[in-house]
C-alpha cells in the first residue's frame, strides 16, 4: 500500500485538518482565493472551503490531455450534515473540464467531464459519507471511463459517458461553498488529497486503502461498508428479448459463417417498430457487435477473394440495424445519446434539436485523428434529428483485394492490373433528415474527412518503391445497385499525404482511404525497343557462348587451353548461357503457375552462379597480377565451391524460406514486394564491388608496367594495352550490372538501354574477347588445325614442328615479340605474368 502512495504525483497529507485554518503548499505558491498550485482549506463561519488549483496542460486539470494511462483521485472525507450540499469542487475558476464531486439530498455523486472537442460528461452515483471519515477513490480512462471506488471497493462505474453540450457555467468558481451564500455553506472535512497521473488498478486502491486506515484515519467500527446505491435491472421489452438472447447464444466452438452472417441478416430485417430505451438499446447494441466480431473471427476472410464483397453487405447490415436503433431510441427529454467501444467499432448515437448544437461542427468520433466533420449550418429545420456514427477498428483489413473493374472509380478502373486495397479505417455517418450540402466540391457546407492510414509493411514497402505510383482515393460503398460498390462521385480528396488524407464530400456513407499502387510503364516505343534489344542481344549471346564452349572442348588438349583460366571462362560461358537461354524462355510463360516458378528459382541460381564465377575471374585475376598464392590444384577446388556451391546454398535457404516469392509478380523472377530480391540483389552487388577493386588495381598495375615500357623501348603501342585490358576484363567481372542498379525506374531510361544492350551481349563480348580475338586461342586453332591436317593426310613421317610459345603468341620464328608478355612488379620480380589474352 506504501508503495502504491509512493508512485503518486500529488501528495497532500493535511495531518491537522480538523484543527488548522489554513495549509499551504510545500512550494509555497498558494494565492489566497485562488489556488495555483496544492489545496487551500480554511475556515469561514462554519464553512470549510476546498480548492484545487489548475495545472495547465496537465491531465490534472484536463482530461482531455490525458494519456492512455488515464488519471486517479483519492482523499478521505467527512461531512457534518447528511443532507449537505455541493461539497468539493475541482477543475479550475472556470467549469470547462476536471472534476466535481458533490452530496445533494442524501445521494453522493462523481462527475468528471471535458469540453472543447471533446465535450462529455461521466456521472457515477454513491450514498454521501456523512460525519465519519470515508475514503473516496475515483479513476478514469478513455476507454474505461468512470470508476468510482468507497472504502477500496468498487461502488459504481460510468464506462461510456456521454455527450453534453451545455454543462456548466463558464463564469463559474470551482470551489466548496461560497461565500455570502447562505445556501451553499456546508460543514465538512478532507484529509490524504493524492492525485496519481494514472489509473490505480482495483488491486492498487485495496493495497492503499488498507495502509492509509491502519496510519492515518479512525473509522467506526459501526460504519456502513454497503455505500452503493443499487438498482433492479428494468426488463426488457419483450418485442427485443428474443433478438438480444438470439445474438448473445453461445453458438459452440465453431459456428459456420453462414449461419453467423444468416442471424445478422434475420435481425437487421425483423427488428420490431417499438420504441427502445437507453438500456435496452445499449444492450442490443453491445449483443450485435458481439456476434459481429464473432463473424469476424470465424475463418480467414483476409485472403478469401469474395472478402469485399461479403464485408460490403455486413456493412450494410449493421447501417440498417444502428438505424432502426437510433430511430426508435427514447427518453425523458432531448438530447438523447449512446455511445459505447467494442472490439469492431466505435459508436455513438444521437437524437437532438439542431438548434441545441451550439458549437460551428459536429464532429465523430469527438476525439482521436480519424473524424468525420459536418458544419453547423448543414443542419436545417426545427424537428429532431438524428445521428449515427461508427468508426471501425480492423473492417477495412478485410477490403485489400478489391478489383479495380469492380468498382465506379475511373481512374482506378483505367489500371485494371493493380488491385486496390483499403488503407485507412472505416468511418460511417448517417444522419436523418439528411444534412443540406452543396453539390459542387468547390462550394459549402461541405463534410470533412480525416482518416488515418494504416499500411501493411507490404504497403508500406510497395508505396516506397520509386518504381511505383501511389494513387490514394476518397472512397465511400455506394448501395444504390443493390450491394456495396467502391466510388469516388462526390468526393475529392483536398490533403495529405502518406499518413493520412482529408478528403471533402458532398454525402454521407461510409468511407475509407483507398490505395492502388501502379507500377511506372514506359511508353510503348520503348518497351518495344528495349524487348527487341534483350531477345536480339540474348540470341546473339547464346549462339556465341555456345561457340565458345565448343571451342574450349575441342581445344582442350592444347595445354595452353587447358589451364585454370580457360577452365574459369568455360564454366562462366556456361552459367551465362544457361541464365540468359532461360531468361527468354521465361517470357512465355505465365506468371503463378507451376513452371514459371520452377524457372524463377533456376534463374536465380545460374544468374548467381554468374555472378559466382565473375567473382572467381576476379579472385583469379588477383592472383595472376597482384599477389600470388596457392596452387592450381588448391584453388581449382576453391573455385568450384565458390562457382555452384554458394549460388546452390543461397537458393535452397531463399526457395525454402520463401517459395511464394518466386514467379508471383508478373513474372518468373523473385518478388519485389516482400524482401526476397535481396537474396539476389545482396550477392550481386558484393560481387560488383569486389571485382571493381580488383579492376581498379589491376589497371593500375598495367598503367605502371605500360609507362614503363614506353620509358624504356618507346613503345607506344603500351599505352594501348591499358586501355585494351580494361575492354577485355569488363564483361567477365560483371561491370555492366552496375547499369542495371542505375535502371531502377522509368526516370533512368538511358541507363535501361545500356544496361540492356551491355547485358544481353555479355556473351558475344566474351566470345570476341576471350575467344575470337584471344591470340593463344587463335594459335591453339592454327595448330590444332594443322594436326588435324597431317594426321587425315596419313603423312606419319613428317616432323610437326613444335607448339610453342612462338606459335602460341602469333610470332615468326627468331622475330622479337612485340607484345607484352611478363613484367615484374618490383625491378627484381621474378613473378611471370601471361597477358597474351589481352
Amino acid at each position: 500500500g506504501f508503495k502504491v502512495l509512493a508512485s503518486a504525483s500529488h501528495y497532500w497529507p493535511l495531518e491537522d485538518v480538523d484543527g488548522i485554518n489554513e495549509f499551504r503548499d510545500t512550494n509555497g505558491d498558494i494565492v489566497e482565493g485562488m489556488v495555483n498550485k496544492g489545496i487551500y482549506v480554511t475556515e469561514k463561519k462554519g464553512v470549510t472551503f476546498l480548492f484545487f488549483g489548475s495545472y495547465r496542460n496537465s491531465c490534472i486539470s484536463n482530461p482531455e490531455a490525458c494519456g492512455p494511462e488515464g488519471v486517479t483521485f483519492s482523499f478521505f472525507w467527512k461531512t457534518q450534515d447528511q443532507q449537505a450540499k455541493l461539497l468539493p469542487a475541482s477543475g479550475g475558476r472556470v467549469i470547462s473540464s476536471g472534476f466535481k464531486i458533490c452530496s445533494n439530498e442524501g445521494e453522493g455523486s462523481v462527475e468528471f467531464f471535458t469540453r472543447g472537442n471533446a465535450m462529455m460528461k461521466w456521472k457515477a452515483s454513491f450514498s454521501p459519507p456523512g460525519p465519519h471519515w470515508t475514503h473516496i477513490l475515483f479513476t478514469w480512462k478513455w476507454r474505461e471511463g468512470l470508476k468510482v471506488y468507497v472504502n477500496g471497493t468498487l461502488s459504481s462505474t460510468d464506462p461510456d459517458g456521454r455527450v453534453f453540450y451545455d454543462y456548466g457555467d463558464t463564469g463559474a468558481d470551482l470551489l466548496t461553498g461560497s461565500e455570502g451564500s447562505a445556501a451553499r455553506r456546508v460543514s465538512g472535512a478532507f484529509d490524504e488529497f493524492v492525485i496519481w497521473e494514472r489509473a490505480l488498478s482495483a488491486r492498487e486502491v485495496r493495497l492503499y486503502f488498507t495502509a492509509a486506515i491502519g496510519v492515518q484515519v479512525l473509522l467506526s467500527s459501526t460504519l456502513p461498508w454497503s455505500l452503493m446505491t443499487t438498482t433492479a435491472n428494468p426488463m426488457l421489452p419483450s418485442a427485443y428479448q428474443p433478438i438480444i438472447s438470439a445474438l448473445s447464444r453461445d453458438r459452440g466452438s465453431s459456428p459456420s459463417a453462414s449461419s453467423v452472417l444468416g442471424l445478422l441478416q434475420n435481425v437487421s430485417s425483423s427488428l420490431p417498430g417499438q420504441a427502445l430505451p437507453e438500456h435496452t438499446a445499449r444492450s442490443l447494441t453491445q449483443a450485435f457487435l458481439k456476434a459481429i466480431e464473432d463473424f469476424m473471427l470465424l475463418s480467414n476472410w483476409i485472403d478469401a477473394p469474395e472478402s469485399p464483397a461479403v464485408f460490403g453487405s455486413l456493412l450494410l447490415t449493421i447501417d440498417t440495424v444502428m438505424a432502426h436503433l437510433a430511430h426508435n431510441l427514447e427518453g425523458k427529454q432531448l438530447p438523447l445519446t449512446l455511445e459505447g467501444s467494442s472490439s469492431v467499432a466505435d459508436y455513438a448515437v444521437l437524437k437532438m434539436h439542431p438548434q441545441t448544437l451550439n458549437v460551428s461542427h459536429y464532429r465523430f468520433p469527438s476525439r482521436g485523428q480519424s473524424y468525420i466533420s459536418i458544419p453547423s449550418e448543414a443542419f436545417h429545420g426545427k424537428g429532431c434529428i438524428t445521428i449515427v456514427g461508427l468508426l471501425y477498428h480492423s473492417m477495412h483489413y478485410f477490403f485489400h483485394t478489391i478489383n479495380p473493374t469492380d468498382t465506379k472509380i475511373a481512374e482506378a478502373a483505367a489500371h485494371k492490373g493493380s488491385v486496390i486495397s483499403a488503407s485507412s479505417p472505416l468511418i460511417s455517418l448517417k444522419v436523418e433528415p439528411q444534412p443540406q450540402l452543396s453539390y459542387n466540391l468547390s462550394g459549402s457546407p461541405l463534410i470533412t474527412i480525416q482518416l488515418t492510414h494504416r499500411l501493411t509493411p507490404r504497403q508500406y514497402s510497395q508505396a516506397l518503391n520509386k518504381s511505383n505510383r501511389v494513387h490514394l482515393y476518397c472512397a465511400f460503398l455506394d448501395y444504390s445497385n443493390g450491394t456495396g460498390v467502391w466510388s469516388n462521385e462526390g468526393c475529392v480528396r483536398e490533403s495529405g499525404d502518406l499518413n493520412y488524407s482529408v478528403c471533402l464530400c458532398n454525402h454521407l456513407t461510409n468511407f475509407a482511404i483507398l490505395m492502388q499502387v501502379v507500377p511506372l510503364k514506359l511508353p510503348r516505343e520503348h518497351q518495344v525497343a528495349l524487348s527487341s534489344i534483350t531477345y536480339i542481344g540474348c540470341a546473339l549471346s547464346i549462339l556465341c557462348l555456345t561457340i565458345t564452349l565448343v571451342t574450349f572442348a575441342v581445344l582442350s588438349s592444347v595445354s595452353t587451353i587447358r589451364n585454370q583460366r580457360y577452365h574459369i571462362h568455360a564454366n562462366l560461358s556456361c552459367a551465362v548461357l544457361l541464365a540468359q537461354a532461360l531468361l527468354l524462355a521465361s517470357f512465355q510463360l505465365s506468371p503463378a503457375t507451376l513452371p514459371c516458378k520452377i524457372l524463377a528459382i533456376l534463374l536465380h541460381f545460374f544468374f548467381l552462379s554468374a555472378f559466382a564465377w565473375m567473382l572467381v575471374e576476379g579472385f583469379h585475376l588477383y592472383s595472376m597480377v597482384i599477389k600470388v598464392f596457392g596452387s592450381e590444384e588448391s584453388k581449382h577446388l576453391y573455385y568450384y565451391g565458390i562457382g555452384w556451391g554458394c549460388p546452390l546454398v543461397i537458393c535452397v535457404i531463399s526457395a525454402t524460406s520463401s517459395l511464394d516469392s518466386y514467379g508471383e509478380s508478373g513474372n518468373c523472377w523473385l518478388s519485389l514486394e516482400n524482401g526476397a530480391i535481396w537474396a539476389f540483389v545482396a550477392p550481386a552487388m558484393f560481387v560488383i564491388l569486389v571485382n571493381i577493386g580488383i579492376l581498379i588495381a589491376v589497371t593500375r598495375v598495367i598503367s605502371r608496367i605500360s609507362a614503363d615500357n614506353y620509358k624504356v623501348h618507346g613503345d607506344a603501342n603500351a599505352f594501348k594495352l591499358t586501355a585494351k585490358a580494361v575492354a577485355v576484363l569488363l564483361p567477365i567481372l560483371g561491370s555492366s550490372w552496375i547499369f542495371g542498379i542505375l535502371a531502377v525506374n522509368a526516370h533512368t531510361l538511358v541507363f535501361q538501354y545500356i544496361f540492356a544492350v551491355f547485358n544481353s551481349l555479355q556473351g558475344f563480348f566474351m566470345f570476341l574477347f576471350h575467344c575470337l580475338l584471344n591470340s593463344e586461342v587463335r594459335a591453339a586453332f592454327k595448330h590444332k588445325t594443322k594436326v588435324w591436317s597431317l594426321t587425315s593426310s596419313s603423312t606419319r613421317n613428317i616432323n610437326v614442328k613444335p607448339f610453342n610459345s612462338d606459335i602460341m603468341t602469333g610470332n615468326r620464328p627468331g622475330t622479337t615479340p612485340t607484345k607484352l608478355n611478363t613484367w615484374d612488379k618490383s625491378s627484381n620480380s621474378a613473378n611471370r605474368i601471361d597477358l597474351s589474352a589481352v
